[in-house]
């Protein structure tokens, strides 16, 4: 298991960005969050397996691209932390 911590930057919030996080984070069995940052940027914070870490970043860069400025992701070792994937607010 893999995690993801990645900062999307551009127009992107008030676009329905983190529902379409939560949407294609679900339909891969993803687990984690997405939230809104005070500085205009969003965070999304998932793990699962790697194959499906990928397919889900590259689904919603392109669901989204019109909005994403810069994307950063970072990968780390997963912790099993999370039981679902939300939003947060």
């Amino acid at each position: 298991m893999k995690r993801i911590d990645v900062l999307y930057l551009g127009n992107v919030q008030g676009v329905g960005f983190r529902f379409t996080a939560e949407d294609l984070a679900k339909k891969y069995s993803l687990k984690g969050w997405v939230k809104n940052l005070a500085d205009s940027r969003v965070q999304v914070v998932a793990e699962g397996e790697e194959e499906k870490l990928s397919i889900f970043l590259a689904e919603l860069s392109r669901e989204m691209s019109s909005h994403i400025r810069e994307e950063k992701v970072s990968w780390e070792p997963g912790t099993g932390e999370f039981k679902k994937f939300q939003i947060r607010f």
